[in-house]
């Protein structure tokens, strides 16, 4: 945790979108961090380069080109590669984020897993490695750690972002990928291609069945020489028990010679699921009696495993590793490591015993002893006519012709026919047509198969395999991929949830969230989502931004002040508003509100929804009061007695009003209105 808070990444924002949040995982390529993407308001993986490959421009240009490839690969066994980039002297990949762990984790804890639980495991991993070889991709690193299980129990293969594209070069100076699992091709130098990874599944296979790998050194150099010189021996060996079927499928994968491995991830796919059905249940369940949760069953002569670091999220064993290849690789090797010796020189793999040869090791002797038996039956065994050196003279003449007529023919098959080498062409973004007019050129057959790709119109090329450039020969069948378009997906619905509900829907079905908007709705709940753009069903890329509307709720209406208008104004000013209008059933009197008018409203300001009631109350106008009679009484007395009754006075004197008494009054012992004015004449 200390080192964690120490990364000086951990708190910044890379390339002003990715927040780092924590940290994952490191190994030799590369750190992974936990970030949110702030676009998009969801968590990634970040996986930042180390400061070595990120100075590397040859490498980051092939990484820009892989990454893209891999971002076109959709499946659900595959972790999504979202973007890549640089930020300064940061170059980064940011992928799907798998919360869970990964199979190192359940082979650390359980060590050798029962038949139905290893196969139950790797059937989604050869499922997404079939999607990705149809694809034309290549992983280059299947092992444990890049197996991730989440939470919720969905098995993706990661780092295909570091994978390398059929379409691409796969030549390099160094290996890519970790020795455990590291096919011989790629040690030898040679091209990787779709059976690479089936003998790195194979490889995982077998520990997965058995709790260890088949090879081991004190070095990553003597493992890859064993992966060279030696046979990987049977999962039974060390799991006695296991059906043949299992021991036969590890060896078909983890052949040395790639040509007697399946040749991709669908021809795998298929013979796993038969062996799945065609096992019994106490086969499939069979566990050794030995194996407990996290035992890892020892192997004599065998050494400890090298310290093996991961680059697998959540977990820390077994990283990619970069062995410098040299121009004769099995000599070095041979050098470096001193494996022991079998018969002939050649390093004994586990397997030392004599076993019994399975279905398909069976099938291969059958056909092979026709062969021979055909060689056989062609090959005469005693002269034509002995005792005549005349008629063998001629003999010999005809088999010189006839040799000499097959080593021109040889010839010119090899050298200017079909089977001559020749490049293949570039066809990117050409038409069918004249993509297989250029491979006719060249003196190739061209084998059409669609495939998605986001960049490239329907009905043009994509590409092919061999990829552009590739020196093979004439007779040899090209796949020419042929773009399908982009692959569409169907949004799913957002309507009557919350934003935070649409946000989750978009990031689960890889759509990004577009511009959000705000509308009040008299029925819908503030918060909740009115309508969205494309809408439910609309068949869109991966990526593509969806438009909500979110209700705002009820629009709130200012109550209007209707006080002193008549009760009829008052009324259809309240219900032009939205408003309902409530009579009190009281009336009040109101010396300045005329009767029939209103006089008070609650509320009398403020604001208020549709549909809600303003109460109004009506003047019954100002209360009548008798005016007394105070002629002959004192003015001052007369005054002061009238202004208690609530009358206004007006006093006019005569003569100076020198007596002070009341001559005359109007109005005298009548009802009159509160506050009138009453108008007292004093002498």
């Amino acid at each position: 945790m200390q080192e964690a808070t120490q990364d000086h990444l951990i708190g910044t924002t890379v390339d002003g979108r990715y927040q780092v949040r924590s940290r994952l995982a490191s190994g030799g390529m590369s750190t992974v961090y936990l970030a949110t993407d702030q676009r998009l308001e969801r968590d990634v993986a970040l996986k930042v380069l180390h400061p070595h490959l990120a100075n590397d421009q040859v490498f980051l240009e092939r990484l820009s080109r892989e990454a893209k490839s891999a971002a076109r690969l959709s499946h659900p066994h595959v972790v999504g590669v979202l973007d890549q980039g640089e930020d300064g002297h940061i170059a980064y990949l940011v992928m799907e984020y798998v919360q869970g762990h990964t199979l190192r984790d359940v082979l650390n804890q359980q060590g050798a897993l029962p038949p139905r639980l290893a196969l139950a495991l790797l059937d989604p991993v050869v499922e997404g490695l079939a999607a990705a070889h149809n694809s034309g991709l290549i992983h280059r690193d299947v092992k444990p750690e890049n197996v991730l299980i989440a939470d919720d129990g969905r098995i993706k293969v990661g780092d295909f972002g570091l994978s390398r594209a059929v379409t691409a070069t796969t030549s390099t100076g160094a290996l890519i990928g970790t020795v455990a699992y590291l096919a011989p091709e790629l040690v030898l130098g040679q091209a990787a291609d779709a059976r690479s990874d089936i003998y790195s599944a194979g490889i995982m296979l077998y520990e997965m069945l058995t709790g260890q790998q088949p090879y081991a050194g004190d070095s990553p150099i003597q493992v890859a020489y064993q992966h060279v010189n030696s046979s990987v021996g049977k999962p039974s060996q060390l799991a006695p028990g296991l059906a043949q079927d299992l021991d036969e499928l590890v060896q078909w994968c983890t052949a040395v010679d790639g040509e007697n491995r399946p040749v991709d991830g669908t021809a795998l796919l298929t013979e796993l699921r038969h062996i799945r059905t065609t096992l019994s249940d106490e086969q499939l369940d069979h566990r050794q009696p030995s194996s407990t949760p996290g035992a890892m069953p020892a192997v004599p002569g065998r050494g400890d495993a090298m310290d093996q670091r991961t680059e697998s999220i959540r977990t820390t064993a077994a990283p990619t590793e970069f062995i410098a290849q040299q121009s004769n690789p099995t000599t070095v090797l041979a050098a470096s490591a001193p494996p022991r010796p079998g018969p002939g020189g050649i390093v004994s793999g586990v397997d030392t015993s004599t076993p019994q040869p399975g279905k398909r090791e069976l099938k291969r002797m059958q056909r092979q002893e026709v062969k021979d038996r055909a060689r056989a039956a062609a090959t005469p065994v005693r002269p034509l006519r002995e005792g005549n050196p005349r008629r063998r003279g001629v003999i010999w003449t005809v088999v010189v012709v006839i040799l000499a007529v097959l080593a021109a023919s040889a010839g010119w098959f090899f050298g200017m026919g079909p089977g001559s080498p020749g490049t293949v062409p570039e066809v990117k973004s050409k038409t069918v047509a004249e993509a297989q007019q250029l491979l006719r050129t060249a003196g190739f057959q061209s084998e059409p198969r669609d495939v998605f790709d986001d960049d490239i119109p329907p009905g043009m090329a994509v590409g092919t395999e061999p990829p552009p450039g590739s020196q093979v020969r004439k007779f040899q069948p090209i796949t020419l991929f042929v773009s399908k378009g982009a692959q569409l997906f169907a949004l799913p619905g957002l309507t009557g949830g919350t934003l935070d509900e649409a946000k989750a829907a978009l990031n689960a079905a890889e759509m990004a969230l577009g511009n959000v908007t705000e509308a009040y709705d008299d029925k819908v709940p503030a918060g909740v989502v009115l309508s969205q753009d494309p809408a439910k069903g609309t068949e869109v890329r991966h990526g593509t931004p969806v438009a909500l509307v979110v209700s705002k709720g009820p629009q709130p209406i200012p109550v209007p002040d209707v006080r002193g208008q008549p009760q009829d104004a008052a009324v259809k000013a309240i219900q032009d508003a939205g408003l309902k209008a409530v009579i009190a059933p009281e009336t009040v009197n109101d010396k300045t509100v005329p009767k029939g008018a209103i006089v008070s409203q609650a509320p009398a300001n403020g604001n208020l929804f549709k549909g809600d009631t303003v109460t109004l109350t009506v003047s019954k106008g100002p209360k009548m009061v008798k005016v007394p009679n105070f002629i002959g009484k004192q003015a001052d007395d007369a005054e002061r007695e009238l202004k208690k009754l609530g009358f206004k006075v007006d006093v006019n004197k005569i003569l100076g009003g020198f007596f002070g008494t009341v001559r005359d009054q109007n109005p005298v012992n009548n009802e009159v209105p509160e506050g009138s004015t009453v108008t007292l004449t004093v002498v």
